[in-house]
């Protein structure tokens, strides 16, 4: 189990309590490398935890990540969420955050959350594809999401939604039309997270025959940098790209597009795309100090391609510069806008 919070806007304080609950087995499911736990804790040791790490006064959230929380039996979440709770009557934290599977947000099981104190939900969406939910294994329909999403919010819950691009059957189209369907339904954040073909799931057995051919990193790259246009364009936040990084995540990947810095190379595809189409002739431009790293790519290799085809000849740290805009002989251009809107993810 994690044994430290993550690092985000708002504090979040994560317990994993993986697999736990979850009556399917999806094709991509790994719980205990892409969480590094292969056990859900016991109560106690959740208070215990939350006791050490939780500050005397603070409105972070208590996050049950990893399984299928409101699959588990009944008196397993109440028991969560009792000790959960009685931080937040202390004042030492704000509000409790859950992860769940879509079809497992019926009326009484959302009633639970909604009564135990729970304030966010995270669903894992992954397309909004029939077909390739059940090339996945997934168990329910894109209907099924969309009952889940009202549900919640009917409830005045947070809804956040979990999509993973590069799955059995799907397609650039596919990541397209299940984010612009996910955005749709006013989530209050999203996750991104390419499909891996990691050891021990049923694509590793799938790829290993032939039948499965992952996504490869550029392409990872082309189509969630576009997906995060989209969340910019609507509004809505992108909380994490990618798996977070740890060392059995990265034993146990067979195939696909993981990298350790894949959030970055995301947000560096954008500013090459707006920089290849407004510099020429190997111009000079300026960013932001804090938007120096993503115009700059991962190992500076937006200014190699960019050289390479005769765009820019150097990007530069101007504090006068505009966070997401950059200067080219003295005119302002906001990044995001000069991305051509033409091609499909």
């Amino acid at each position: 189990m994690l044994l430290r919070p993550l690092a985000s806007e708002m504090q979040i304080f994560p317990i994993f309590v993986p697999h736990a609950g979850c009556p399917h087995r999806c094709l991509f499911c790994a719980q205990q490398s892409t969480t590094g736990s292969d056990a859900a804790p016991d109560p106690v040791w959740v208070k215990s935890w939350l006791d050490n790490v939780l500050p005397h006064e603070g409105d972070g959230e208590i996050a049950y990540y990893g399984g299928s929380f409101s699959a588990l039996p009944i008196h397993r979440q109440k028991a969560y969420l009792e000790v959960a709770r009685v931080f937040i009557e202390q004042g030492r934290a704000g509000g409790i955050r859950v992860s769940t599977r879509p079809d497992a947000l019926n009326a009484d099981q959302v009633a639970c959350l909604s009564a135990g104190g729970v304030k966010t939900v995270e669903i894992g969406c992954q397309s909004f594809d029939d077909v390739v939910l059940s090339a996945s294994l997934r168990g329910h329909t894109a209907q099924v999401i969309e009952c889940a999403v009202d549900s919640c919010h009917a409830a005045e819950m947070s809804v956040g939604l979990q999509l993973m691009p590069g799955l059995p059957e799907s397609s650039n189209d596919e990541a397209a039309a299940s984010l612009r369907k996910a955005l749709a339904l006013r989530p209050a954040f999203i996750r991104i997270y390419p499909a891996l073909v990691l050891e021990g799931t049923g694509l590793a057995n799938l790829w290993r025959r032939g039948g499965f051919e992952p996504l490869d990193l550029d392409q990872a790259v082309n189509i969630v940098a576009r997906q995060l246009l989209l969340c910019r364009e609507a509004g809505i936040p992108v909380i994490r790209i990618g798996l977070q990084q740890h060392a059995e995540l990265e034993q146990n990947v067979l195939a696909g597009p993981y990298h350790p810095a894949f959030g970055q190379l995301v947000k560096s595809r954008l500013w090459r795309w707006a920089l290849s189409e407004v510099v020429r002739d190997r111009q000079a431009v300026a960013v932001h100090p804090n938007d120096l790293s993503d115009a700059l790519g991962h190992g500076r290799e937006n200014v190699a391609w960019l050289q390479q085809n005769s765009r820019v000849g150097k990007i530069r740290a101007d504090g006068g510069v505009s966070r997401g805009h950059f200067d080219l002989d003295g005119k302002l251009y906001p990044m995001q806008n000069m991305i051509p809107r033409g091609g499909s993810i």
